[in-house]
């Protein structure tokens, strides 16, 4: 393997978690080409984002029961969701009223339309809210529930908070897992059930996710195929499943995205705390 940065390092090592569960100081320094006093600081520092946990000799993850924590996710795949949200900032226009969830790729978009004039978004995200009171003017309705501290969001029953109030145009949706019979779908019941009561209220439905989670297993639907008008992906998605959500009349966009790390290893990359109409048929490439 090509020699790696501090960075890229970390992306193996928590890529490699989550296929095995535990990684060892010696494989990794022969793997990379470094000195285990290099290796055992990388997973000391990922032990304190609190990424993994260490123990003799190497590391195991956190063995997370739901999808895992909001960090976590955040680093993984991240010039494959830039990119995603960078496509799906072109369909924000100045004057939207829109809905995005607490996803990590919906963090991504959010960071890709702060400039937008008179924009009103309606998020169960709290970092979400918080990147969009720092850098936008937009006003931001910021739904209640139960605090989902490894997501970082609001879940739970809402009832009718977003009933009768005038409709959303736009809902962006990151999702676990997704089929044209079940369609977009959660893990976390809780997050399902708020996603449930936001996408109810939009006039069209996007999801957003990577081509990894085309084959992710998911439990809990939160929109139905028949209320999707668009998904927002990379172009490493499978042409059979592009071909077949268009025959349900959904327009897919798939994104270029400019770094595969996955070429060497399959992985993603670094963290939010640093601040920094209707259907179509036809595809629409991006990036």
């Amino acid at each position: 393997m090509a020699s790696l940065d501090e960075f890229s390092r970390e992306q193996v090592i928590l890529s490699a978690l989550r296929t095995t569960g535990r990684v060892a100081v010696a494989d990794l320094a022969t793997r990379f080409g470094v000195s285990s006093v290099t290796v055992r600081k990388d997973l000391d520092a990922l032990e304190r984002r609190s990424l993994l946990r260490r123990v003799r000799g190497g590391a195991v993850s956190l063995g997370a029961s739901d999808e895992g924590s909001f960090e976590a996710r955040f680093t993984d795949s991240r010039d494959r969701k830039q990119a995603i949200a960078k496509a799906a900032a072109t369909s924000v226009r100045d004057g939207d009223v829109i809905a995005i969830d607490s996803s990590t790729t919906a963090f991504y978009l959010a960071q890709e339309i702060v400039d937008r004039r008179g924009l009103v978004v309606v998020t169960n995200g709290l970092r979400l809210a918080t990147l969009l009171m720092e850098q936008s003017s937009a006003p931001v309705l910021v739904l209640g529930g139960v605090l989902r501290r490894s997501a970082g969001s609001l879940v739970g029953p809402i009832g009718d908070v977003l009933s009768s109030r005038g409709r959303i145009a736009k809902g962006f949706f990151g999702l676990v897992g997704l089929s044209v019979v079940h369609g977009l779908m959660d893990i976390s019941a809780e997050e399902a059930q708020t996603k449930q009561v936001m996408a109810a209220a939009c006039d069209e439905v996007h999801g957003l996710f990577d081509s990894t989670k085309i084959t992710g297993f998911g439990l809990h639907p939160f929109a139905g195929s028949e209320r999707v008008a668009a998904l927002w992906t990379d172009d490493e998605a499978p042409a059979g499943f592009v071909t077949e959500w268009r025959d349900q009349g959904v327009a897919v966009h798939t994104a270029a995205f400019r770094h595969r790390i996955a070429d060497v290893v399959p992985l993603g990359v670094h963290g939010p705390g640093h601040h920094g109409p209707g259907r179509h048929p036809q595809t629409t490439g991006s990036g």
